[in-house]
């Protein structure tokens, strides 16, 4: 890396919601973060994090994973380690997806999901998924190598009518005009 701007080095994302209503199945969001290579930021993830994987280098690791929402704080949390990735990967993209074993539910059908992404004590966005209600899966963020190789935040929602399985190959893809 050249430049004297380390950029962001260390992310952390919680998730959270509320259980389902008594007698409902429960809800389960899963996080969700896609490593892309640097000559491919858009093609097909070089590897994906979820419940049951992490980084092959640990530069990205699932800490907690819920599959009923019941807890205190966070439900779920991941660490991204970007500055530590290796120099062939130049795009990370977290998202969340809803399992979808119990019916058809959006984050409008969840009560209180909320995702918030920080370096350190920095908060670099909060989102309560109100402006993809209607969707099943979103991405929260994305990072970028900048030019001088350091690592900046795109913040964004995007929502997407997807199962798991597909959000995960469509999560990384450029948005169509």
């Amino acid at each position: 890396m050249s430049g004297l701007n380390k950029g962001i080095e260390r992310v952390g994302v919680q998730l959270s919601w509320d259980p389902a209503p008594t007698g409902a199945p429960d809800h389960d969001l899963d996080l969700i973060a896609a490593t892309y290579r640097t000559d491919d930021r858009y093609g097909d993830p070089a590897y994906l994090v979820h419940f049951d994987s992490r980084a092959p280098d640990g530069t990205i690791t699932l800490n907690r994973d819920s599959r009923t929402g019941r807890g205190f704080g966070a439900d779920e949390a991941m660490t991204l380690e970007l500055g530590r990735l290796s120099e062939s990967y130049g795009r990370v993209v977290v998202g969340v997806a809803i399992q979808q074993g119990g019916g058809r539910l959006t984050f409008g059908d969840i009560a209180r999901p909320g995702v918030r992404i920080t370096e350190g004590y920095r908060e670099l966005a909060a989102e309560d998924f109100a402006s993809v209600a209607w969707a099943t899966a979103a991405t929260v963020a994305e990072f970028v190598r900048d030019g001088a190789g350091a690592w900046v935040h795109r913040p964004g929602v995007r929502g997407f009518d997807a199962d798991p399985t597909a959000f995960a190959e469509l999560m990384g893809r450029k948005p169509e005009a």
